[in-house]
This record gives C-alpha cells, structure tokens and sequence, in this order.
C-alpha cells in the first residue's frame, strides 16, 4: 500500500498527529479516530496508549522524503498550536533578567553558538503544560548575552525520526550556515521502545530551520537506545561528535565519531573506562578549551554523593583530558561545577573576545511540581558564568555584561534586624565570619538559610523553610578559608552563590511569598553591598 493511500485512510493529512517508522512499517497516529475510513486488511489499527495507530509495511516505493512531506506538514500545525503558548503568564515567581518559558516546561539549554554578529541559544521547551513530553526547541538570540529576543519555535516534534522529542544537542556556525545538531526520540508500540537517531537542521535565508535528517541511525557496538546529546566541534583537522552514553552493561560512556564533512559519520570508540564505575548514564556533553588545557562536562547520572542530604540521582560534573593524535580521550580529574541544588545540562560559548561563557539548566528531570506551576510554567536557566582555568582551578563567575543589569547600589549593614529590600531580583557581596547565618528572601514564616557552620567546616543552602515542593532542602560545602566571601545573585525564584572569587558555586530555585523581600544576619555584624539588578526586557517572550 502506498504512503498516499495511508493518508487518505486515515482521514488525510490534517488528521495525522504523529508519524513513526518502525522496522519494516509505517505508523500514523490519528487526532481524530472518527474520521478514518473503514480499513482493508492490509492496514492494522491499535490503541497504543492513548493514541490510535494505523500501520502498514513499508516497501522500497516509500522514500525518506514521502514521510519528509507528512512531516512538514505535523510541524505547520504544531507551530500553530504552539504559538498560542507564547503569551506569557503572570507570575510573582518568574525571573526578571533570567530566560523562563512563557508557558510550560523549560529544560535543557541547547545550540549555544555566536554565529553573524550575534548570540544563539535554544532550549527544550514543552509548552502545554509542566510536564516532561513531546520536547520541542525555542530559538533566541542576543547581541549582549543578557537581552534575549525570542525569534521562533525552532524544531518541533514533527517527523518519524523525532516525534516524541526533539532532544538536547549543540550548534555549529560553519561559514554562513548554522547547523543544529540533537537526537531525535521516538518511543514504538506499548512498551514504548526507544528509539534514538542523531539529527540535524539547517537554517535557511528567511531564519527558519529545515530538517536534514537523521545522520546517525545505528547504535554503536555496546550501547542501548540511551545514545543522546551531540556536541559538534572542529579539532585536529576533522570534525568530532561526542555523545552522553549507556553501555548494554549500564555504565556511563562518552561515545565519540569523526566525520570530515559534518554529514557523514564514523564510530571511533567509548571513552571513560578509567572512571568505572561512575554512573549508568552519561548526559549533555560539552567540550572546550580554558587557559590550554581541555575539558569536558557531562551529567552523571546514579553517581552517589558523601553527603547525607545529596538523594538525586542527576549531577553535574567536569574533567581535564588528553587527546591523543587520534583523537582519543582520557579523562585525568574532575569535580563538580557546581555544588547547588539546581544545575545540569550546562552549555558554553566561546565569546568574540575569547572568553568561555556558560549557561544551564536551573531544575532537574525529576523536578514536576514546583509553586510556579501554579501559573502554568516551570523552570529558567541560570545567569551566564565565565569560566577561567586559573592555579589548577576552575574558575566561575558572572559574565562581565552583567553590568549591564546593575541599578542602584548601596552599602547596607547587616544584622539581626532585618531589611526589607523591597525586591527580589538583586546582587548581595558580603564577607561572613564562621558562625554567621545569613536569612534571605524572608518574612515572619519564610526564608533561605546561608549558614556558616563552623564546628562542621561547611557552607549549608538550606532552604527547607521555604515554599519548596521537590527536592533536596539542604546542601553542604566544605570549605577550608578563615573568612567566606560570597556574590549572592538573586532574581525572584532562585539564588545563584559564588563563593571565594567563584572558587565554588551553588544554585538553587527556592519560592517565597511575594512580599519576603528581607535580608538579615544572625552573627556579628557586617557591612555588605546591595545592587539592584533589573531588566527593561522580558528575557522569556520578546516579538
């Protein structure tokens, strides 16, 4: 039977809601199941959770390009739809400089590039409700890394290759094209098999970005259908392809390819043997050169933490490597780029002057159920960090262009009484002494914890008496300095810490009542410096 013939059977093209391409068959989901027409013997229909499936075998007379069609025209209406969702909802929790969803689930930053003039970021977006599903890509840019203009609903899940979530991957500015590069998800039949390809986009003379395909199809030797993430880059004379991994074993690998012409690929082998066991899935590599040395970063997942209050399961970490003249890797030492609640999936740009800067995701997987759901959105990304490699350390701090944020500023001194800052969205600088605990975003009820422990030796995030719904409420970081000067940036919902000149880093989201806008200090008091930070510019929805 032809693919046409499915199409008209199935109540024609507008009817269609999702196309997948099983071994040997050809599968369409229907919106509407009234109005398929009575079906010959040689078409199977099922319920398959849910959706109501027809499916034929796939013979050679129907090509790639045929299902292309199909595709394009599931991407029109879901572009549709999803502009409806580009409104922005009120919220007293949403971030006033920091990029969040208009509506929805935001998750992984993704394609970070400077590509003509101008900064490109995406990010995973599912937009109709705060649920992890059928993830599609928003695409802003920026001339300052602070302003962001929303330009479109870039990739959606529309083709056989991708319709249950266009997943996390990386850009590549190649002369004048900017390519995306992301794995496409497809879950088959009932028990909902995965199915992974890497795929790639092309953006065309009007902005907008076409499809290439799935350039990757088969899995590697060894590893499941968790194969995800693509980070493209040119080194040693070729191009380099690096995936998060899983073994059939369940063990965490970086999977590498080569290719000489971004198109075709060749499997080169795992890497991370040395690290065994460390985890059963690694996740959103990046790869990057600081202060000649280099470095990749991946998200662990089913690492175990020594501290007590550490139970997710999604960490984030970042390692030193060689390369040898083939290109392999091997992984020499590494640690956690960020100590904090609410960080993963980081992605980096390397800036017109050459600086790194990074951004991430502020949330978790796990994470569902948070109070900004309430106003029918979830989730942001973190500020943008400049990474510096300075006597063995990973430096981390915020991006010079923060400046550009910066209103008023104060000297405040802080004690037991507490002042009311009438904000949430600010920059705090303090030096605490051992034994200070530092009360923020508070009221009579609620409040953030930054406690110097010092019988303990640890900087404790505990933001258990907040209005928090998921997660770990108490972090701890040991730190060996006789004095902790910390670089507090607030915006609402979350607290970004820096900690000794960026030495370490902790992040988390933590919701306070609106008005909760007090800061105090239980301790000998200090004198800090307070600055405004706001933005005339919504960063989540811009024409």
């Amino acid at each position: 039977m032809s693919l046409q013939r499915l199409i008209e059977l199935a109540g024609g093209l507008d009817n269609i809601q999702r196309i997948l391409a099983p071994d040997g068959r050809i599968v369409v989901a229907v919106s509407d199941r009234h109005a398929v027409c009575s079906l010959p013997d040689e078409v199977t229909a099922e319920s398959v959770l849910g959706e109501w499936q027809l499916s034929i075998k796939r013979d050679n007379t129907i090509q790639d390009e045929d299902l292309a069609l199909v595709g394009r025209s599931i991407a029109a209406r879901q572009q549709r739809k999803a502009a409806q969702y580009r409104v922005a909802r009120p919220s007293h929790y949403r971030p006033q400089w920091h990029i969040s969803p208009p509506q929805g689930l935001l998750n992984d930053p993704n394609g970070f590039i400077y590509h003509d003039g101008a900064y490109h970021l995406f990010y995973q977006w599912y937009p109709y409700s705060c649920e992890h599903k059928d993830k599609y890509w928003v695409h802003l840019t920026s001339d300052d890394l602070i302003s962001w203009h929303w330009q479109s609903v870039a990739l959606t899940p529309s083709d056989w290759f991708d319709s249950h979530g266009v997943f996390s991957g990386h850009a590549v500015s190649h002369g004048d094209d900017l390519m995306l590069f992301y794995t496409g998800n497809t879950r088959l039949g009932p028990d909902r098999q995965r199915q992974t390809m890497q795929c790639a986009a092309r953006m065309n003379a009007d902005g907008q970005f076409e499809k290439l395909g799935p350039l990757i199809r088969e899995l590697p030797p060894g590893v499941t259908e968790h194969i995800r993430d693509p980070k493209v880059a040119f080194h040693q004379g070729r191009w380099h392809m690096l995936l998060g991994a899983q073994t059939e074993s369940l063990q965490g690998r970086l999977a590498v390819y080569h290719s000489d012409d971004l198109l075709n690929w060749q499997f080169d082998k795992l890497y991370g043997d040395e690290l065994s066991p460390y985890g059963y899935m690694w996740e959103c590599p990046d790869w990057f050169e600081l202060g000649n040395e280099w470095f990749v970063v991946f998200g662990p997942q089913g690492i175990e933490s020594e501290n007590l209050h550490h139970n997710i399961v999604h960490q984030n970490r970042i390692f030193r490597v060689n390369q040898d003249e083939q290109g392999g890797f091997d992984f020499i030492e590494g640690w956690a780029l960020d100590e904090g609640f609410d960080f993963y999936a980081p992605q980096s740009v390397q800036t017109p002057d050459g600086r790194r800067v990074m951004c991430g995701w502020m949330g978790l997987p796990d994470e569902l159920d948070q109070p900004s759901c309430d106003h029918g959105w979830l989730h942001q990304l973190t500020s943008m960090r400049e990474l510096r490699w300075l006597n063995g350390r990973v430096l981390q701090q915020p991006a010079a262009e923060l400046d550009l944020l910066r209103g008023e500023t104060r000297q405040v001194n802080l004690n037991d009484k507490p002042l009311d800052l009438s904000t949430k969205s600010f920059e705090l600088v303090v030096t605490l002494a051992w034994g200070s605990e530092l009360h923020l975003m508070h009221d009579d009820k609620h409040k953030v914890v930054l406690t110097l422990d010092k019988q303990q030796g640890v900087l404790r995030f505990d933001r258990s008496q907040t209005l928090i719904r998921q997660g770990d409420t108490i972090r701890e970081l040991v730190l060996n300095s006789e004095s902790v000067t910390l670089q507090i940036l607030a915006d609402s919902s979350s607290l970004e810490i820096f900690i000794n000149g960026g030495e370490q880093v902790m992040t988390g989201r933590v919701f306070t009542p609106e008005h909760a806008t007090r800061i105090s200090l239980q301790g000998a008091a200090v004198s800090g410096r307070v600055t405004l930070l706001h933005s005339a510019h919504a960063p989540f929805v811009d024409a």
